[in-house]
Formats: C-alpha cells, sequence, structure tokens
C-alpha cells in the first residue's frame, strides 16, 4: 500500500470488490453505513492513484483525498457506528460523534478556502492542508473514528478499532510525515474485517 500508482491502484480494487460483497450482504438497512466502509476507503485508494500519476502538487484528486480522509470520515464513522449500535448502546457513541462534528467543520472550512498539496516522497505520499491547530484536529479526527468504533458496544467493530489504533502507532512512529496517506492505506486494509463484521449471526456481536 502506499508504494505506487499500481499497488493503490491494485490493492484499491480489490478492497473495492470486497466492499460490494459487504453492502451486498447487508441484512439491516443501520449496518449499511458501517458496511460500505470498504468500499469508500476502496475508493480512497484509487483516488490515491490518480494523486500518483499527477506527481503531486495541486490537483482535483489531491483535493478529493482530502476531502475523504479528514472530513468525510471524521463524521461517517462515528454516525454509522451509531445507527447500528443496539439501543442500550447507543449512548456510548455520542462523545466520538461530537467530536467528528467538531473537526469536520473545522476541516471543512479548511478544504473549502486553501489548496490541498501532495508531494511525492519516494514511495509514500506526504498531503499539505493548512490546518490551525493540528495536533487538536487531528486529536479528534482519531477520537471520532477510533473511538467510536471502541465504544460501540460491538465486538467486531472494537476489534477493527484495535486494529487501526495500533496501524495508527505505527504510522506516526515510522511515517510521521506522511502519516495521513499511510495510516489512511492501512484503515482500507483493515476495512476488510467488516467483511466478517456482515457474515455475522444475528445479535453475535453485542456486549453484554
Amino acid at each position: 500500500m502506499c508504494w505506487s500508482a499500481t499497488a493503490d491502484l491494485v490493492a484499491g480494487a480489490a478492497i473495492s470488490a470486497a466492499g460490494i460483497v459487504c453492502v451486498a450482504r447487508v441484512r439491516r438497512g443501520r449496518d449499511l453505513p458501517v458496511a460500505v466502509l470498504p468500499l469508500l476507503l476502496g475508493v480512497h485508494q484509487l483516488v490515491e492513484a490518480a494523486v500518483w500519476r499527477t506527481g503531486g502538487g495541486c490537483s482535483p484528486a489531491a483535493t478529493a483525498w482530502a476531502v475523504i480522509a479528514l472530513p468525510l470520515l471524521a463524521l461517517w464513522v462515528p454516525a454509522g457506528v451509531l445507527l447500528e449500535s443496539a439501543p442500550e448502546a447507543r449512548r456510548r457513541p455520542w462523545g466520538p460523534l461530537a467530536a467528528g462534528l467538531a473537526t469536520a467543520a473545522v476541516l471543512s472550512h479548511c478544504l473549502a478556502t486553501r489548496p490541498v498539496t501532495a508531494e511525492i516522497r519516494g514511495h509514500t505520499i506526504g498531503y499539505g492542508v493548512n490546518v490551525p491547530w493540528m495536533p487538536l484536529v487531528l486529536a479528534g479526527n482519531l477520537f471520532a473514528t477510533l473511538g467510536s468504533l471502541l465504544l460501540g458496544g460491538d465486538r467486531r467493530l472494537g476489534t477493527l478499532g484495535v486494529v487501526l489504533a495500533a496501524g495508527a502507532l505505527a504510522c506516526s512512529a515510522l511515517w510521521r510525515l506522511e502519516f495521513a496517506s499511510t495510516w489512511c492505506a492501512s484503515a482500507a486494509v483493515a476495512s476488510l474485517l467488516v467483511l466478517g463484521w456482515v457474515r455475522r449471526p444475528p445479535a453475535a456481536s453485542a456486549v453484554t
């Protein structure tokens, strides 16, 4: 992942195909937003393949990549977890959703008023967005996405949250300048766990 346009293209196509299977296997309408995650993240990798092809710089592909990675996921993940949560567990994802709303509002304003730049750095891509209070906004984004998965009350989605948290730590330690790109790539791969979640027996994942 994130090593070349070809790698992003192949991985994105495979993950998108798995995402289509997830959507096709959904049994409850309220599970659909979470089931769509692999498809969304697979398309995200395909968008990054287009960023590779442009050679970096400011481009519609770089902007589209940032829109998905930043405000969209910050809202999509906690909202999806809240919708699929059992009634007795629905109080827990509200904190991550509130963080996602605030984070997405700041990021959407930044993306609407400032350019997004992409810089190819060897086998990774670094994205530049002029965001104020970046550490706070990043923390809000991670709490919205990871926190909702960990607090949502579903064991399988909790496992996805743990895997993504480990991936975030690894990407931060190994690829600090390209954190956004590499973490989104690991998130795309980890999202394949959603396929097992979609195929779970009814009520099998609820936390008692």
